[in-house]
């Protein structure tokens, strides 16, 4: 009964394994670490509550753009400056933000392999589906002559596969410029926020939609203690629905990152025992 009851709590726990544990521990270990996310990746693929809240982002998103495209000194983006008289532009994550990579994270618990075995030929084979509401949304905000940006942490070797996926869910992304900024390519790290900067130079960004803190602010606001991000993002509490929109994802993130301290060597017993003491049960 004890061991049904822990069982249950790791599941209800809904946290899946990320890269947060040594690339040398035993397939089994792996395994019960990534089973750990089985409600979670169900509650992605199949909830209805998912999809509400999916389609609820997104057509608050357009409501938005709608008046920033009216309001010349609208801008989503803390920092910039001389913005009131360029082009108007949105930038958006692409993994769970446009693209959906959750059968990717199935096949991961039933192998009882880890991230990131199997993701470049997951990318290659473009069949990630579109995020609901995504395409619809960003059909409007290119019919209304808005640049898409897509910033993405996909490594610069997918940046074909995800052209051709984008392509084949009719996402529009322009095909003219650079409108696609990979992880990897001209120096860039999984910091957006140099990438953020050199879209400003030229673009007054409107609006950002993503599913991870780090989608909005630059590493050195992200990459923080649990409690420090929910400051940060308390601290940009105005632009959140209105000028920042997040997406759900329980799957994976930096929210887990967080709870390790971003410590990419821990065993999975040292997971599990930082799992079970993030977990805050009322005294």
């Amino acid at each position: 009964m004890k061991a049904r009851l822990w069982q249950n709590l790791f599941l209800l726990n809904a946290l899946i394994l990320s890269p947060y544990v040594d690339a040398n521990a035993p397939s089994k270990d792996i395994r019960a670490l990534q089973e750990q996310g089985i409600l979670a990746v169900i509650y992605q693929q199949t909830s209805s509550e998912r999809l509400a809240a999916s389609m609820q982002t997104f057509k608050a998103a357009r409501q938005a753009l709608d008046k920033a495209l009216a309001d010349p000194s609208w801008n989503a983006l803390p920092g910039a400056q001389d913005y009131q008289k360029k082009k108007p532009a949105i930038i958006l994550d692409v993994d769970e933000t446009v693209l959906d990579n959750t059968a990717y994270q199935a096949r991961m618990i039933l192998d009882g392999t880890r991230y990131p075995t199997g993701w470049i030929d997951w990318g290659n084979e473009v069949k990630a589906i579109g995020v609901p509401g995504a395409r619809e949304f960003l059909e409007y905000a290119d019919l209304k002559g808005v640049t898409i940006f897509y910033v993405t942490n996909r490594v610069v070797e997918l940046k074909e596969a995800t052209k051709k996926n984008l392509t084949k869910l009719d996402i529009p992304w322009d095909k003219t410029k650079e409108t696609i900024l990979m992880r990897g390519e001209n120096g860039w790290n999984s910091d957006k926020g140099p990438r953020r900067k050199l879209i400003s130079k030229e673009y007054r960004v409107l609006l950002m939609a993503g599913d991870n803190l780090g989608d909005f602010v630059d590493a050195k606001d992200n990459n923080l203690s649990p409690k420090k991000r929910k400051l940060i993002v308390e601290d940009y509490s105005d632009y959140w629905g209105t000028k920042w929109f997040m997406l759900q994802n329980i799957a994976y993130g930096d929210w887990e990152g967080a709870l390790y301290d971003f410590d990419y060597s821990l065993s999975p017993e040292e997971v599990n025992n930082i799992r079970l003491d993030s977990l805050e049960p009322l005294r």
